[in-house]
């Protein structure tokens, strides 16, 4: 939650810190891309890294991190101080963001996840959806540094929670040596990316340094994706790598995020810049989002049930573009909020899911490096497109870009396990991945062998629990 109310937060805030520092529209941009780019490069190491030691210190350092670098922001005498602390903020929000994820694949059995996996979603999406209303209201009333400010106190109080939590130690995965090639390589890879997304409305699309940089881009991904195959213990173990449900959620959340933000990021300048009115009157506007994101969770939970998580996936997206051509009139918010809610809820849960309890850390690293990589697109989107410029008449300048991006997320959408009986966790596990998972995690370097009693219980859970993993034979006493 605090991670969520951050993000949106600032979106209010960012023409206010552009005036109070007389910072140029790509410093500003910087403001929310240092922070993207270091999050999203360090995700998964992070996740790596909790699966070895513990999930719970990691989000204990990670939230009195976060502290840290807010108070520093809140008192930055320059745009180039808040730009070095978001990215310093940036890595210690990697070290807390898979933890929760994985924290409840260590408390629950895989068929009891979905109603803490649907609590969380629908606290994020609170969280998310409230931070544009608290953001106006800050600004309007202390000024930009305020919601810097009004990090530090629930950092601390959720440092204090954590320091009490007691969980399982995660499954041991191996030596717990993080692979360093492949490490640095990710690392490298995204940082690139991100960099070349970020000067985008400098440069532009078609700018040589633009095109070098994703070029860049592709040959260290190329570089990273040979030494993931050549290694014993790759950085992103193969039975996840291979699973279809988990990466065609990963691809829907970076779309879908990189649409929704792009047009937040492009509506806030509108309203604020171009229609003149105040970081309050534009969190008002963003209002329908707050209540459709609050109400569409558990609807989202009971579509699952009842449609399965392609149905529900393939639904939340086609909203979100909808709701994306609708904001220049002003009813798009509440569609798009509906929408935005529907796929977080199918997402993460098919995720978890599909998840063993080893990788947990790595795969919940892996959900938010998508999360976090997907803005940075859709802030470059929505800027290189002039959404936020000199004269932007509002965020139709960008809506059919940034729509076109959000209907792409019905590919992956497509992808994930249809069928509406059963608990949407256990028919995702249950289903093609699931025999991979099950099989290949006792083989690789990275992978550790569960007992057989908790995969009975994940595969019963579904429907289809008749399945045996080909990769484990049965033993006496277990009932598949």
């Amino acid at each position: 939650m605090l991670v969520a109310v951050d993000g949106t937060v600032l979106l209010m805030a960012q023409p206010s810190l552009r005036r109070g520092l007389g910072a140029s529209l790509a410093e500003v941009q910087w403001t929310s891309t240092a922070y993207l780019l270091a999050v999203a490069a360090f995700l998964v190491v992070a996740g790596r890294l909790g699966d070895r030691y513990g999930h719970a210190r990691l989000l204990f350092t990670g939230v009195l991190g976060f502290a840290a670098a807010s108070a520093g922001i809140a008192l930055a005498p320059g745009v180039s101080w808040v730009i070095a602390l978001r990215a310093a903020q940036g890595l210690f929000g990697a070290l807390l963001q898979p933890a929760t994820l994985a924290m409840l694949r260590l408390a629950y059995p895989p068929g009891r996840l979905g109603g803490p996996v649907a609590v969380r979603t629908a606290a994020i999406g609170v969280a998310a959806a409230a931070g544009p209303l608290l953001g106006g209201l800050l600004v309007e009333r202390f000024g930009w540094r305020a919601v810097f400010v009004a990090n530090v106190p629930a950092a601390l109080l959720i440092a204090a929670a954590t320091a009490f939590v007691r969980l399982p130690a995660p499954p041991r995965t191996g030596p717990g040596r993080i692979p360093a090639a492949g490490a640095a390589l990710l690392v490298a890879a995204l940082a690139v990316f991100v960099h070349a997304l970020a000067g985008v409305p400098e440069h532009g699309w078609a700018g040589p340094g633009t095109l070098a940089g994703f070029a860049g881009a592709v040959v260290l991904g190329a570089l990273l994706v040979r030494s993931e195959r050549r290694s014993a213990q790759p950085l992103v173990p193969r039975a996840v790598a291979r699973s279809v449900p988990v990466t065609s959620s990963m691809a829907l959340l970076a779309l879908v995020s990189a649409a929704m933000f792009g047009a937040l990021f492009g509506a806030s300048f509108a309203l604020q810049d171009a229609a003149g009115q105040s970081p309050l009157a534009t969190a008002l506007r963003v209002l329908p989002m707050t209540a459709a994101m609050v109400v569409g969770s558990p609807v989202a939970g009971a579509a699952l049930r009842r449609f399965g998580a392609r149905g529900t996936a393939l639904a939340g997206t086609a909203l979100v573009v909808t709701g994306i051509l609708g904001l220049d009139p002003g009813w798009g918010f509440g569609v798009l909020g509906a929408g935005f809610a529907a796929v977080m809820v199918t997402a993460t849960g098919t995720v978890v899911g599909d998840a063993p309890a080893g990788y947990a850390g790595v795969v919940g690293g892996l959900k938010q490096t998508a999360m976090n990589v997907g803005p940075a697109f859709g802030i470059a989107v929505a800027a290189g497109t002039g959404a936020a410029g000199p004269g932007a008449a509002g965020p139709g300048a960008s809506a059919a870009a940034l729509a076109a991006l959000a209907g792409v997320g019905l590919l992956p959408a497509s992808r994930l396990p249809g069928g509406g009986r059963g608990p949407v966790l256990g028919r995702a596990r249950g289903r093609a991945a699931g025999d991979r998972l099950v099989g290949e995690g006792a083989g690789e370097g990275g992978g550790p062998p569960e007992r057989p009693t908790r995969h009975a219980e994940a595969e019963g859970s579904g429907s289809t629990g008749r399945r045996v993993s080909p990769a484990r034979p049965r033993r006496r006493g277990v009932e598949r």
